[in-house]
C-alpha cells in the first residue's frame, strides 16, 4: 500500500501495515537464527509517513509490538520509538527496523 497516514491511510489500515511488517521482520530473524524460539526482541524502530496533525504514531507502533508479545511472549518485549516523518521510499505508509538477538 501506498499513501499517508491521516490524508490517505486510516489508523487501522496503518496498524495492519505495521503488524504485517513486523511479521515480516520476524520472518528474516527466524531465517538468520533458524528457529523462532531462538529470537529475542531488543528494539523496534517505527517510522509512520504521517500528515503533521496526526499524531497516533505510537497507536500504530502498538500494533506491532502486541504482535511480537503475542508470538514471542516475554521474548517479544523490547524499547520501542515511533516517529512520524513527512514520507517514507516507495510510499510506504510504515516501516519497521527490528533490532533482535539470538537466545
Amino acid at each position: 500500500m501506498q499513501g499517508v497516514v491521516g490524508r490517505d491511510v486510516e489508523l487501522e489500515t496503518a496498524q495492519e501495515l505495521a503488524r504485517h511488517a513486523a511479521l515480516n521482520a520476524l520472518a528474516a530473524a527466524v531465517q538468520a537464527v533458524g528457529d523462532l524460539d531462538r529470537v529475542r526482541i531488543v528494539q523496534m524502530l517505527v517510522f509512520v509517513a504521517s500528515t503533521p496533525d496526526f499524531g497516533e504514531q505510537s497507536k500504530v507502533a502498538n500494533a506491532a509490538s502486541e504482535l511480537l508479545i503475542e508470538v514471542l511472549g516475554e521474548n517479544g518485549r523490547h524499547a520501542r520509538t515511533a516517529i512520524g516523518v513527512a514520507g517514507l521510499p516507495l510510499n510506504s505508509p510504515v516501516e519497521i527496523q527490528v533490532i533482535c538477538t539470538a537466545v
